[in-house]
């Protein structure tokens, strides 16, 4: 949270002198913001409440509790959270936490976005797991599933109705072919996306 929240939004902030950070524009309650609380409490419940549970006795699920998975972890951890990060660059001034709709920005198609939509949540997704599963309890798994859950609602109901009404065609083909946050998979059908436009504007 630090290097991929407060660093990068110094890093923003230096750049371009705005922070990037329009999360506080969606309503107390509405769905933009539940879906940003989920996640925050999601990273919260994975990376102090699992380990916090470790140290006060909540025994770590049997199938996982053996070494190779814990190194896993490790290795997943420092890869997600570097790949998030270096996804977070990639965006260069369009990076955003939250989302302004009278707010136009650039479509990034480049660097790790050539493979998927969404890179940035997929690292840090991964990331997740890999803190799960150094401390694989039952409170770290449920934080990584409610952190899963936001992800999801910020990406399906908030990101990508935004970008599709901001650029149109060109998201509309972009996200045809590229995944959401697999390559291949997720990707959206642009004869619906072009029947949900229509209804939109009518």
């Amino acid at each position: 949270m630090l290097l991929a929240g407060a660093l990068r939004t110094l890093i923003q902030r230096h750049r371009t002198g705005d922070s990037g950070n329009r999360r506080t524009l969606s309503p107390r309650g509405s769905l933009g913001w539940s879906a940003l609380t989920a996640t925050d409490i999601g990273y919260l419940i994975v990376g102090v409440g699992g380990p916090l549970a470790h140290w006060l006795g909540l025994p770590p699920l049997s199938v996982l509790q053996h070494f190779p998975v814990h190194v896993l972890g490790v290795v997943l951890a420092v890869i997600g959270i570097l790949a998030a990060f270096g996804a977070q660059m990639a965006l260069g001034a369009s990076w955003r936490i939250g989302v302004d709709v009278s707010e136009r920005t650039a479509l990034v198609t480049s660097g790790p976005f050539r493979w998927v939509r969404n890179p940035i949540f997929t690292a840090v997704l991964v990331a997740l797991f890999g803190l799960a599963l150094m401390v694989p309890n039952l409170v770290a798994l449920i934080g990584w599933a409610l952190a899963l859950a936001g992800i999801e609602t910020q990406v399906r109901r908030i990101e990508e109705p935004h970008l599709h009404r901001l650029h149109g065609e060109p998201y509309a083909h972009y996200a045809a072919k590229v995944g959401r946050f697999l390559p291949g998979l997720g990707r959206l059908r642009t004869d619906r996306r072009a029947a949900t436009s229509k209804r939109d504007r009518i």
